[in-house]
């Protein structure tokens, strides 16, 4: 269903038995909330996995790039060629606290911090890993596909709570992608390792999407992050 709250519209899909965890799921530009509710479905988790899935609106805002088009995103980009180097610390901090007001409304519905995962899909991606490193508390871990960090090592370690230093991290990309090059994947892999960060980066034969490859692994991660979490 499409909820219309303050926290701006987002759609949930709530399991059949009582939820033990929550996902929240960021878009990419341009796109909207519904982009990954299939995904939901696609991952065929067990029923002793019940999840709760949110999808968030990002913000409308003109994007440089784009021409001055408003359309959903969760920073400004003024530039592809750059994409690490010009970044939208604004929009990029509204985005968290967005991402963490529905964090503490899942909280105050009963769901622990260390059982919530942050996920997203390039703008989505990174925002997960900045909000998801950033948070004050534990949580669950971050899925972040086809997205980058605009930090170096050193610029990332005045970004990290203590609290999220274990926290496991699924890093996939496509090797084709043209969007988001499949280096900046890997830089993002080698900043996170270089700070001890429970990594896996998958890698697969795609552009800038998600396949059946990814989808399987997604779902394997998510069990196993779940199972570490309730076992």
């Amino acid at each position: 269903m499409t909820i219309q709250s303050d926290l701006s519209p987002y759609i949930e899909i709530n399991p059949s038995s009582e939820a033990i965890g929550s996902v929240i799921w960021m878009h990419g530009l341009g796109a909207d909330a519904n982009d990954f509710v299939p995904i939901a479905q696609e991952l065929n988790l067990p029923d002793g996995i019940p999840l709760r899935f949110i999808f968030p609106n990002a913000p409308l805002r003109p994007i440089t790039i784009n021409n001055g088009y408003v359309m959903r995103a969760w920073y400004d980009i003024t530039s592809m060629t750059k994409i690490e180097g010009h970044i939208d610390h604004h929009g990029i901090n509204q985005s968290v606290n967005q991402i963490n007001e529905l964090i503490h409304r899942e909280i105050e519905r009963g769901i622990s911090s260390n059982k919530i995962v942050l996920a997203g899909f390039s703008q989505g991606a990174l925002i997960a890993l900045i909000a998801g490193l950033r948070f004050k508390n534990t949580l669950a871990g971050i899925l972040a596909l086809s997205g980058y960090l605009p930090y170096s090592t050193d610029d990332l370690t005045t970004q990290l709570t203590t609290a999220n230093r274990n926290i496991p991290i699924f890093l996939g990309h496509g090797t084709e992608d043209t969007v988001v090059p499949y280096a900046l994947g890997q830089y993002t892999n080698d900043v996170l390792k270089k700070q001890g960060f429970d990594c896996s980066f998958h890698h697969y034969r795609m552009a800038h999407a998600v396949c059946p490859q990814e989808i399987d692994d997604i779902a394997e991660w998510v069990k196993k992050v779940f199972n570490l979490s309730y076992g």
